[in-house]
């Protein structure tokens, strides 16, 4: 075992670079779903100002996210987000029957993004980012 973890453990900063790609373009995704209405989805049709904020931070920090751009910062007010994100939109959909559990309320990927963004805002962005090369 200890073999096949010295053979992973070699990987460990390329798979955090690509993890903050993935990361990054994921909520881009649905930051152009937000603002710009593509791909056309129901549920965002008509968007309160509050979600069209959330939009254009996903859609900036998405973007930073993936480059590798402010890593830190931008993850971090990301995970903020989408902290606030599953209590308001998710949790409290209805204030007078708050849903606890993700799996009722729709708000796993909230809470994957929270702590993914979390985790970036900790670790960095990885050997392949312009952070990195900016340290350079």
């Amino acid at each position: 075992m200890d073999q096949f973890d010295k053979m992973l453990a070699k990987w460990q900063p390329t798979a955090l670079s690509l993890f903050r790609f993935i990361t990054g373009l994921l909520l881009l995704q649905y930051g152009i779903a937000k603002i710009f209405k593509f791909p056309v989805l129901p549920y965002f049709a008509n968007i309160p100002p509050l979600i069209t904020t959330a939009g254009a931070l996903e859609l900036v920090l998405g973007a930073l996210l993936m480059i590798g751009l402010f890593t830190r910062i931008s993850a971090f007010i990301l995970s903020g987000e989408m902290a606030f994100a599953y209590f308001l939109g998710h949790m409290f959909k209805d204030p007078a029957k708050p849903v606890f559990l993700p799996l009722l309320n729709g708000g796993t990927a909230a809470i994957l993004f929270c702590f993914a963004c979390l985790y970036l805002a900790t670790a960095g962005g990885g050997p392949i980012s312009v952070d990195e090369m900016r340290k350079k």
